[in-house]
């Protein structure tokens, strides 16, 4: 017997110390055998954002002939949502639709250049009240209003040395991050928007890459700004692998989720600032591994105003009733579920006033042209660049095909209606087409029903051209400070 030869009162304290051992054993708090601490961590997020990147100019959409090796690697590993659609085919506007969750129209900053107004909820603060660390670094093109809705802001010049080379700030302020706090980060890149500057890039392009729509005419001068733009595509993508690699150095790669995506289509007529899906639809690749379906490919219909909800969801933080977006999160493990109906876009001031709506399901785009009497002139960078006079002297000369004119047009069709399923590129309008009438009459009823729903109204007044649509020739005519709400929409108008 252990206990033989001891005193009572030696007996009595190795019992009472053995009890009291085991009293502060059992209440030691423990984790469920089943939790981990990853699980019971919050998720941090990267949202990477491309400047004027259409959606099929990334070899995971298709397109093979552009170098986009770490976001192909991304799509294998992580999801590809096939029908995602921008509010706005236009830089600010896009995004404050996507740090809002609003619809342009909605944000009172759907003009380009309009700031964001103070008194705009944005996720991003919402995400800095709960405890995460938030950063946006790069394109800032937000207004100084909101500034103070991210703990830094890390505003980059265009073409910059550090973000268009791919040097260390993402990575960096990675590497910085705070390691008791979950972090949130926006890094908005200036790849691909004009002006294309020489230098060196990570990738060099040639002619046998080029895959050119129909709708541009194909000279030597055009071939050769299309490569310009494919190599900046490439530097994008460099710097998506470099803050994926810096996730992993840190450690934190597989608590963090990271979204891609573009503000609006590719810099050129008949894509940037169109209601086409050149210019509406955006790559969209969800990348965290071992907490989605990797390899997967979703064909559900989702809006830029989904990702603030469905970043608040999975970190925990209640979404403002001003959202107009739902959580998509769901669609993480279930890729093949429904989740939208119809997918609606605006268009607005750019550079040169228009006003426009469209609509979009899975098998049609409508659009509505509310500024008939103006050609759809494309944005001031791509009208003061070379190829842009030249397409001016093909169309003068009688060179340019039936489509490649359409930027110089005028009046416009009231309504657009064209057929996915046999024309995707939306280059056949069937809206006088009488087989179409049904399908025409549903889509006017939809769109107006939005319209209606979201409290959107048609300018009483047009903010002036900023630029002569023929030269680019700056010509400061619009007004400036912008019109109240009041006078551009009047008594009835959205606020």
């Amino acid at each position: 017997m252990l206990l033989r030869g001891l005193s009572y009162r030696d007996i009595v304290f190795c019992i009472i110390l053995t009890l009291s051992i085991l009293t502060l054993s059992a209440c030691e708090p423990r984790l469920p055998r089943e939790t981990s601490e990853k699980e019971i961590s919050k998720p941090n997020f990267v949202l990477i954002i491309a400047d004027d990147i259409s959606w099929d100019d990334i070899g995971a959409y298709g397109h093979t002939g552009i170098h986009t090796p770490n976001l192909d690697k991304m799509a294998q590993k992580g999801m590809v949502f096939n029908n995602a659609f921008l509010t706005a085919s236009s830089c600010s506007p896009s995004r404050a639709s996507i740090i809002t969750g609003r619809y342009p129209h909605n944000t009172d900053a759907e003009e380009l250049h309009w700031p964001l107004p103070a008194e705009q909820t944005t996720f991003s603060e919402k995400l800095k009240e709960n405890g995460y660390w938030t950063v946006a670094s790069g394109k800032w093109h937000l207004g100084p209003q909101v500034v103070d809705r991210f703990d830094l802001v890390d505003e980059i010049a265009y073409a910059a040395p550090d973000n268009a080379s791919g040097g260390d700030t993402w990575p960096r302020l990675i590497k910085e991050a705070p390691e008791d706090r979950p972090f949130f980060m926006w890094f908005a890149s200036w790849d691909a928007h004009r002006p294309f500057p020489e230098g060196e890039l990570p990738h060099k392009h040639t002619e046998a890459d080029l895959r050119i729509p129909v709708y541009y005419p194909e000279t030597e001068m055009m071939k050769r700004n299309f490569l310009d733009y494919y190599d900046e595509i490439a530097r994008f993508d460099m710097l998506v692998g470099n803050v994926v690699e810096a996730l992993e150095d840190k450690g934190v790669a597989d608590n963090t989720l990271i979204l891609v995506m573009a503000d609006n289509g590719r810099p050129y007529a008949r894509d940037k600032t169109t209601m086409y899906d050149s210019g509406m639809k955006t790559p969209f690749i969800a990348y965290w591994p071992d907490q989605i379906s990797q390899g997967a490919q979703s064909e559900a219909l989702l809006s830029a105003i989904d990702i603030a909800p469905t970043i608040l969801h999975l970190s925990g933080t209640d979404i403002p009733e001003t959202v107009e977006g739902k959580s998509f999160h769901e669609l993480f493990h279930s890729p093949e579920a429904a989740f939208r109906e119809y997918a609606f876009s605006e268009k607005n001031w750019h550079d040169f006033t228009d006003h426009g709506r469209t609509v979009r399901s899975k098998d049609y785009r409508y659009i509505r042209n509310n500024y008939t009497d103006l050609p759809a002139t494309p944005t001031a960078d791509t009208v003061y660049d070379p190829i842009w006079e030249e397409r001016v002297a093909m169309y003068e000369k009688g060179e340019l095909t039936p489509l490649q004119q359409i930027p110089f047009i005028a009046p416009r069709p009231a309504e657009e209606l064209y057929d996915l399923r046999s024309d995707p590129l939306q280059l056949s309008n069937l809206a006088l087409n009488p087989d179409y009438q049904d399908v025409l009459v549903k889509y006017r009823q939809v769109l107006d029903n939005w319209m209606e729903e979201t409290g959107d109204f048609i300018p009483t007044i047009r903010s002036l051209d900023e630029f002569d649509r023929s030269t680019g020739e700056y010509t400061p005519n619009r007004q400036r400070p912008r019109p109240s709400k009041m006078d551009m929409y009047g008594k009835h108008g959205a606020y």
